[in-house]
């Protein structure tokens, strides 16, 4: 009986902390679906409508929020993108070759993600203002890689790591380059680990807040920040930020459970040495 009481307690903790946990999304849901007249008026007890995400959808407040959205799909793809093209390499080499002052280079990378932002910011403004880079699409996707390239490069240079070099070596042996090594052996065998920190990283690229915020005004602005705009005026339209802020989730969403077979193994990876 003593057994059964903690289990239920526990299993009480549980759901308690669920409701906890839950509440806030499920309040933005519920203040998304309230109508303008209803916002301060009601709790829970209210007439639900879409007229919120017809409004954000519909630009009708003057609020282009449809432009905003690409603007964060084009922008935290192409960080990824990038990220990819340079981090993977890079990750394989730090994990492949060691050399005099080599972690102290790795601990360089790591500090750019971890540094808070606001300490570069006010010289990145200066410098895109004189590069013509403010508020492009090529000024944010360059900015970002101090999101997502250390990210990338840290968490896939474990994933080499873990790869026992002798499946390189018997490649070389038979022919095969250094070059067509990395992309025919070692690459094939980390793929559920790109997929996991591909998501991670489009995730951080488009959760940014400070960058755009800062060094966009308009054609390249992000959802992060678009967002806030139906909280200005006389009135702060509560109803309209909260679809907007739930329509941003989508594309994370989507990405996570179609890539969720390989997330899976991806996060996995490693955890288990033969």
């Amino acid at each position: 009986m003593r057994k059964r009481a903690l289990g239920w307690l526990g299993d009480a903790a549980l759901i308690l902390y669920f409701v906890f946990a839950l509440f806030p999304i499920a309040w933005m849901v519920i203040l998304s679906l309230k109508p303008a007249d209803q916002l301060f008026s009601t709790y829970f007890s209210f007439s639900p409508t879409l007229d919120g995400y017809r409004t954000v959808l519909g630009d009708s407040e003057g609020i282009p929020f449809v432009r905003f959205f690409v603007n964060s799909l084009v922008v935290s793809v192409g960080a990824v993108a990038l990220s990819l093209v340079v981090g993977l390499p890079a990750a394989y080499a730090s994990a492949r070759w060691r050399f005099k002052g080599s972690e102290n280079l790795m601990f360089t990378l790591l500090s750019f993600r971890f540094a808070p932002e606001l300490t570069v910011i006010i010289p990145l403004f200066v410098l895109y203002q004189k590069l013509g880079l403010f508020d492009t699409y090529v000024g944010m996707v360059w900015v970002l890689q101090l999101v997502t390239l250390p990210l990338i490069v840290w968490i896939m240079r474990s994933y080499f790591a873990d790869l026992t070099p002798e499946l390189e070596q018997a490649a070389l042996l038979d022919g095969y380059t250094r070059k067509q090594a990395f992309f025919k052996v070692a690459l094939p065998l980390v793929k559920p680990g790109i997929a996991a920190v591909s998501l991670l990283a489009f995730i951080f690229a488009w959760n940014n807040f400070v960058f755009p915020l800062i060094l966009t005004s308009n054609e390249a602005q992000t959802v992060t920040v678009g967002a806030l705009s139906f909280l200005g005026g006389d009135r702060p339209k509560y109803n309209l930020t909260a679809a907007a802020a739930l329509v941003s989730v989508v594309p994370p969403l989507l990405l996570a459970l179609t890539i969720q077979r390989y997330l899976v193994r991806g996060l996995s990876f490693g955890a288990v040495k033969s």
